[in-house]
């Protein structure tokens, strides 16, 4: 049963990984620029859902778009293609999930957020933005979905901590923002809503290695990048996929 429920995540996260490219392609732009609506050369992106989902492959074209520089700011090539590491990493991410879980009802949650915050990641470390269209329902689904996982027989863990855990990491993250705003971005703050939903529903040690471990990753990528010069003291870089990071190493602490 568990090879089964972890091939079954595994898929889950394959399939649902070949669709996240196109949205992080049209989402990873500044925050005063229009979604894109367009290849990089300028044919219209169309499909379901008003062509939000589906491959990122342009019938007329493949080209690579550098969006523009920001100050202070290292930006990565957004490309509109079809990637192997994304449905990679996310059928991974799932995959562990499913097998730290066993078939417990949030291991559902977990599987239904994690395509979310493999967006969340890819969109962030291309253009150092986390979108309210994704973190804030992020965080309600977070709530909602822990919430019902909590009615059904067999849950490992308690929504009600779930809740306090949310508002916990949301709250440090706030107060972190508004003592250095140029080092932590409200983006974050909102992004710590959901984390911290998910990791409280474990409990208060589980929630606290989350983030720990968070802020563990980005300490070590940022002086990786400082000792190989590749960037200075106050080179900004994108926080949100080590806040992830760090919460899915907690998740299969805390599910274990």
């Amino acid at each position: 049963m568990d090879a089964t429920l972890i091939a079954v995540a595994a898929t889950w996260g394959a399939l649902t990984g070949m669709l996240l490219p196109r949205a992080a392609y049209r989402l990873s732009v500044e925050p005063d620029e229009p979604w894109r609506d367009a290849c990089p050369s300028g044919h219209p992106i169309s499909g379901v859902a008003g062509g939000w989902f589906g491959s990122a492959r342009c019938a007329s074209c493949a080209v690579a778009v550098t969006p523009a520089a920001t100050p202070g700011v290292a930006t990565t090539s957004v490309r509109y293609r079809p990637s192997v590491a994304v449905p990679l990493v996310t059928a991974v991410a799932c995959a562990a999930l499913a097998a730290a879980t066993g078939a417990r009802p949030e291991l559902v949650v977990w599987v239904l957020l994690a395509p979310v915050a493999v967006l969340l990641t890819l969109v962030d470390r291309r253009v150092h933005r986390l979108p309210d269209q994704l973190t804030l329902p992020l965080a309600a689904a977070a709530a909602v979905l822990l919430g019902l996982a909590g009615l059904l027989p067999g849950a490992g863990g308690s929504w009600t901590t779930a809740l306090l855990g949310g508002l916990v990491l949301g709250s440090g993250y706030l107060t972190l923002f508004l003592i250095h705003p140029a080092g932590m971005g409200f983006g974050d703050v909102k992004l710590a809503l959901s984390l911290g939903t998910a990791l409280g529903w474990y409990g208060w040690p589980v929630l606290l290695a989350g983030a720990f471990a968070g802020f563990l990753l980005g300490s070590l990528y940022g002086l990786g990048l400082i000792a190989l010069r590749l960037a200075g003291r106050k080179t900004a870089i994108p926080f949100g996929p080590f806040m992830i990071a760090g919460t899915l190493a907690g998740l299969l602490l805390g599910a274990s």
